[in-house]
């Protein structure tokens, strides 16, 4: 952490405390109150942590009053549109972008280790049909744990090494086996000569009678969704990998429970929630009825898709993912899908509303990679599995920082008790 060269002073009855200040790369200063309690003997209360760091951290920021995100220093547009998935992985993974020989190593790493132990299959077909496959990917993830003993021990740096390709390669594979098995087909192996988004596609897609031939605009705008979502700072489910790190969890069980967190409608289910909204829509006619419903006050509608609780002015990665939905929509067209026609329409109608466009509530990253899902012929209950799958390696990339960081503690935040003061038991007769 940085050297402290401000300070702030506050005064709490007859004790005054000199708190630390830290200035950050970028953002705004940051106050220390790690040793506000022992000094002043008061606690700070934040819900929902809105105005406390819980780490310092070098790999994303976002400034969400001006619409930026960036990895490692690099503008998420630009990632998006010039690099891969993969070579953010390493980005993310590493601190710096890979030279052609890195590259190479560790895309080679990753794609030979996408099959999973084949004992794991049981575990699969210990679910119902009707399972949500992000009910199986928290439980087959967790049960990585019982098959790969050689990468679970957090203090040794090459076995985080290998637990991080493992999970990066093996996600694809077990988001796509979860969602063959909740539509009744048999498993599609993962292949080493396709790229990581066009060997998820095939993998989700391909049936034993039938191949599955991969359209490159598909697998590049596959491939962006992925970029898009790889890291997003501290949001709940990454600051939930990170709480379960700090009691020394294995990595397998760190990114499990951040698969659950991410399973939450107002966390990772937001493009799920848009389809449903333009599902419930119907019809492009109905469009004028939900909108003046979104600008009445009195009703509790909301446009799912439109604006951003981090982003106050546009979502930096939804003009890219724009670009891709635009590109699927003209190869797959729309005509014979109501609901694609209902999103396009919707969209069209929203940025030509000054409403929305004085509130800023542009359509977000959510909105756009909803259609492209859509689109492609995924099922809504797939979107926040594949959110998980790129999610991984943000969380990953976390995960290993805060083991590395001199100052871990285990996560202990403290609360504002407003339950019953001390009282005596009262024998069960006399009550």
């Amino acid at each position: 952490m940085a050297e402290s060269t401000k300070s702030a002073t506050l005064t709490v009855g007859d004790k005054t405390v000199e708190l630390p200040i830290f200035t950050p790369t970028s953002g705004p200063d940051v106050l220390d109150i790690r040793k506000l309690y022992s000094q002043a003997g008061v606690f700070t209360y934040d819900p929902g942590f809105t105005s406390t760091a819980s780490c310092d951290s070098t790999i994303t920021f976002i400034d969400g009053d001006e619409g930026i995100l960036t990895h490692r220093g690099y503008p998420i547009g630009e990632l998006a549109e010039k690099s891969h998935y993969l070579e953010v992985c390493y980005l993310l993974l590493y601190g710096e972008l890979p030279s052609p020989t890195q590259l190479e190593d560790f895309e080679s790493r990753v794609t030979n280790h996408t099959m999973l132990h084949e004992q794991m299959m049981n575990f699969f077909r210990g679910f119902r049909r009707d399972a949500h496959p992000m009910a199986v990917m928290v439980g087959v993830v967790g049960a990585m744990s019982a098959f790969y003993h050689d990468s679970t021990d957090i203090n040794d740096e090459w076995q985080r090494e290998v637990a991080s390709i493992r999970l990066i390669a093996k996600m694809p594979t077990i988001a796509a086996m979860a969602y063959k098995y909740t539509i009744g087909q048999p498993f599609v192996y993962p292949r080493n000569d396709l790229d990581y988004a066009s060997n998820f596609l095939r993998m989700c897609f391909a049936v034993p009678a039938e191949d599955y031939v991969v359209d490159p605009i598909l697998s590049r705008a596959m491939d962006r969704i992925f970029t898009l979502h790889a890291d997003h700072e501290q949001n709940a489910s990454t600051s939930t990998v990170r709480l379960a790190s700090s009691s020394g969890a294995n990595p397998f069980a760190c990114i499990a429970a951040g698969i659950a967190c991410l399973w939450g409608p107002a966390h990772g289910g937001a493009n799920q929630a848009c389809l449903e909204m333009l599902k419930e829509i119907g019809t492009p006619d109905r469009i004028p009825e939900f909108i003046a419903r979104a600008k009445d006050k009195n009703d509790p509608f909301r446009l799912m898709g439109f604006g951003h609780r981090v982003y106050k002015n546009f979502d930096p990665r939804a003009t890219v993912m724009k670009q891709s939905a635009d590109e699927v929509l003209e190869l797959l067209g729309v005509e014979n899908n109501p609901i694609l026609q209902v999103a396009k329409e919707l969209e069209k109608q929203a940025l030509e509303d000054p409403y929305f466009a004085d509130k800023k509530l542009f359509p977000n990253v959510d909105f756009y990679s909803g259609i492209i899902l859509e689109a492609m012929g995924f099922p809504t209950s797939m979107f926040t599995p594949i959110f998980a799958l790129a999610r991984t390696v943000g969380w990953i990339s976390q995960w290993k920082e805060q083991l590395n960081d001199p100052q871990l503690k285990i996560g202990r935040p403290r609360q504002l008790y407003q339950g019953a003061d001390v009282r005596s038991y009262v024998d069960i007769e006399k009550r």
